[in-house]
């Protein structure tokens, strides 16, 4: 067992201004099992790396930065899933794949250097199709690529941006204590993992940065998210399983997920299931969370075409202040949708691309200075959300500065109602001790009794 440092044993510059891609490699590539990389004090401009050797740790130090260099053409093809399908797409700045016993700690920072990407990402949903050498070599990669369902990133241009740092096919793998900021996209992203450990993370990326998701557990088991504060500009904490028919065929679903401890500011929601669903979602838990200014608080989000069984979902002790909605149960969700059939208001035959939402907890959820509506609970007509309930929550609205009731959710399909209450629709549920507000039932209520 060794211990490098990147600058001592690969003459690393760490000065801001030279590319060290090569000394950085050059590092990860020597490192065996039991081995440790230190990246001392200093800023190291670097394009993507990949971590694919079992049982090491990579210690960022205090005041160390590895800043990701915004040349697309740096960014080689990799096959992954992208918004929720497999695909060829961007390499990560950091990719750990098909890895074992892989640590990454201490208190320095990955930076995405994101700005270039989001300006170009906002470009791109103007653009018709693949424009650019690279976007067409995706499109031949990917064939079929304009019939994949998306969420809105940009699959249509081809223009698939790198997470920050995607944990890929591993077990064992623990991120601890540094700071992740300026992801291209989204910024940490296990997919198709087990036994993730993520703690005490900063993840800073800015509210209008389009696409920044802050965690993103993906078709992923047995993972524990403690401590983490998470400012975002899309979705804080969340859960996935793939789209549709990609992710039926795939088959593994995320369950057995710990959230606890862990602060959410400014994102479009705080616990997040959804909207890619399709693998199943099982088993998940958050836990004695604060959601700050964010859109919604507890949100789970899916429409018809996402497929999956999402069930056994606990939210307890969530403390939501300053939100636009902060509890939202959304199966018809837009984003990214170009059929608008899957939005109608009569019953659809059910088939395996049904979602299907059940047996979900919320206790203690305690709201303040609500913006739009207390909550938002809209089942489909064929598949109701089913065994819901709500006890010990409390819903304050704010006293100005109220927001259209309209705002509360991303959906389409669904007329209009004024009121900023307790929204339920095609669901059954049993509320307990909830207080603060009207509930409005619209049609397809059941109500459940206490056992």
């Amino acid at each position: 067992m060794r211990t490098y440092d990147v600058k001592r044993d690969f003459q690393a510059f760490g000065d801001g201004a030279h590319d060290d891609s090569a000394a950085l490699s050059a590092a990860l590539s020597a490192l065996s099992s039991g081995d440790t990389l230190s990246i001392p004090a200093g800023v190291y401009l670097t394009g993507p790396l990949t971590v694919d050797t079992d049982r090491i740790t990579i210690v960022l130090e205090a005041h160390s930065s590895l800043r990701f260099l915004d040349d697309p053409t740096r960014y080689e093809p990799v096959k992954t899933r992208w918004e929720g399908v497999r695909c060829w797409a961007m390499h990560p700045c950091l990719w750990i794949t098909e890895s074992k016993d892989v640590v990454i700690k201490g208190e320095g920072t990955l930076d995405g250097n994101g700005a270039w990407w989001w300006t170009q990402a906002g470009e791109k949903k103007h653009q018709q199709g693949p424009v650019t050498d690279l976007e067409r070599k995706f499109a031949a990669l990917n064939p079929g690529f304009l019939t994949q369902p998306g969420g809105g990133g940009g699959r249509s241009s081809q223009f698939l941006r790198p997470p920050l740092l995607q944990i890929h096919h591993s077990q064992n793998v623990t991120i601890q204590g540094i700071t992740l900021r300026n992801s291209p996209f989204w910024t940490l992203h296990p997919v198709f993992s087990q036994k993730i450990t993520i703690r005490d993370l900063t993840i800073e990326n800015p509210n209008d940065a389009p696409n920044t998701d802050g965690i993103d557990i993906d078709s992923c088991q047995q993972v524990t998210v403690t401590g983490c504060t998470v400012t975002v500009g899309d979705d804080g904490i969340a859960v996935k399983s793939g789209i549709g028919e990609d992710a039926l065929a795939v088959g593994i679903p995320t369950t057995d997920v710990d959230v606890r401890d862990c602060v959410v500011r400014f994102a479009h929601g705080g616990a997040v299931i959804g909207s890619e669903t399709g693998g199943g979602i099982h088993h998940i838990s958050f836990a004695n969370c604060r959601f700050d200014g964010t859109d919604r608080g507890v949100r789970v989000k899916t429409r018809r075409g996402r497929a999956g069984d999402i069930s056994d979902l606990s939210f307890t002790d969530i403390t939501v202040h300053g939100a636009l909605c902060p509890l939202t149960i959304n199966m018809y969700y837009m984003c990214g949708a170009t059929d608008h059939s899957l939005f109608s208001l009569d019953a659809q035959p059910v088939g395996v691309t049904t979602p299907h939402i059940h047996d979900v907890t919320i206790k203690r959820l305690q709201s303040d200075g609500i913006r739009s509506m207390a909550a938002f609970i809209v089942g489909l007509p064929e598949r109701p959300v089913e065994r819901l309930v709500l006890e010990e929550c409390s819903f304050a609205l704010a006293d100005d500065g109220l927001e259209p009731v309209a705002q509360s959710e991303m959906y389409q399909g669904l007329p209009d109602n004024p009121s900023r209450g307790i929204r339920l629709r095609n669901v059954s549920v049993r509320l307990s001790a909830v207080s603060g507000c009207p509930v409005e039932k619209e049609t397809g209520v059941t109500e459940l009794k206490t056992t």
